[in-house]
């Protein structure tokens, strides 16, 4: 960056998905990050809202969403600007954006839409592409491509599109989870993030309302085995190069990581988690395999398994637009390696720009 010449980021949050105040929280951190005094003087920040409704509202209005001075879930753009739109991002100033940093946990964002996008306007933003993007967001195909690599995980069954309105085949997908494993076992939605529409069933009576709830997110579904493990995780951030975080491992009081686990309880956090100097060093290693493998680079998060009764290592997923709340991980990860919050959305851009 040349000396005195500030870069302007173009902070994007907030979305249609399930996972839209994550997304507030996590752009409020951040907008706090660029906006402290080591890094104020190097950048700008512009932001950029979309309500719920899908709507994109101006950087004025949005940065009063991020300080408070306007509640996100009264933000009908159709309210605010009286008037009707026609192109989605008409009347939205986003020209002078260097880089941009979107921020869009779950649906059309984190699963490469928005990277499509943003590619039109011919500029780099941080974080990965649509390719791993879209990958890491869906886990059926996200594990298929694991499988094929022979990366350990837990087993697991994958329905596609089923009929669950259909009494036989609601029997059949019921039997061939009995079939092939014992209880417990997480239901999941292939597409989705923060353990939203997940379920942990510990008998068969209540297989097929955790359907139901999966289906909600997403019409296909993935079926884990519910192991006795540790939570560990491990941060990624680089392109040509991936560095990894300290490892840290999260301990919590719930039966198991649910929502309400990650955003409302208070965990344990222990970074660096206590494990084996060969358990540290073969997950960082799975860690950059698996992301190389989905073309995953930017930044990340990598989750694991560690099974209790044997230390064996198990690849859960790869997070591609990673929480930024005040209880997520990731900067906890990279604080503890070195980098405060400040540091790392900087050293974030920075990567960005050395495409």
């Amino acid at each position: 960056m040349i000396r005195g010449q500030k870069k302007c980021i173009g902070l994007i949050f907030g979305g249609n998905s399930n996972e839209h105040e994550v997304s507030i929280s996590s752009a409020k951190t951040v907008f706090q990050a660029f906006n402290s005094e080591i890094n104020k003087e190097r950048y700008t920040i512009k932001t950029f809202y979309i309500n719920k409704y899908g709507d994109w509202l101006d950087s004025h209005l949005s940065e009063n969403i991020l300080i408070g001075r306007i509640e996100n879930d009264k933000t009908n753009q159709q309210e605010i600007f009286n008037q009707k739109k026609i192109n989605f991002l008409e009347g939205i100033e986003f020209q002078n954006v260097d880089v941009w940093f979107p921020l869009l946990h779950g649906f059309n964002g984190e699963d490469g839409s928005i990277h499509g996008l943003l590619r039109f306007t011919n500029k780099p933003l941080v974080g990965c592409g649509i390719i791993g993007s879209a990958l890491g967001m869906d886990k059926i195909l996200m594990k298929t491509i694991f499988s094929n690599l022979k990366l350990p995980q837990v087993n697991y069954l994958v329905f596609q599109n089923e009929n669950l309105n259909d009494k036989k085949v609601k029997n059949k997908i019921i039997n061939e989870i009995l079939k092939k494993f014992k209880f417990p076992v997480f239901v999941k939605p292939s597409n989705s993030g923060s353990s939203l529409g997940i379920s942990k069933v510990k008998n068969e009576s209540e297989i097929l309302q955790a359907l139901e709830k999966a289906r909600e997110v997403d019409s296909r579904i993935l079926i884990e085995e519910g192991l006795e493990v540790r939570e560990i995780e491990c941060g990624i951030i680089g392109n040509s190069k991936l560095l990894t975080s300290e490892i840290g491992e999260v301990n919590y009081e719930s039966d198991w990581y649910d929502y309400d686990s990650k955003y409302h309880s208070n965990n344990k956090i222990i970074i660096p988690a206590q494990i084996d100097s060969a358990i540290t060093k073969e997950i960082k290693k799975i860690a950059i395999k698996s992301c190389r493998a989905l073309n995953i680079f930017g930044f990340a998060r990598v989750d694991f398994f560690l099974e209790k009764s044997s230390n064996k290592i198990l690849l859960n997923e790869i997070n591609t637009i990673p929480g930024f709340t005040k209880n997520s991980m990731f900067p906890m990860l990279w604080k503890a390696s070195g980098l405060k919050m400040e540091q790392l959305v900087a050293k974030l851009v920075e990567i960005s720009l050395d495409l």
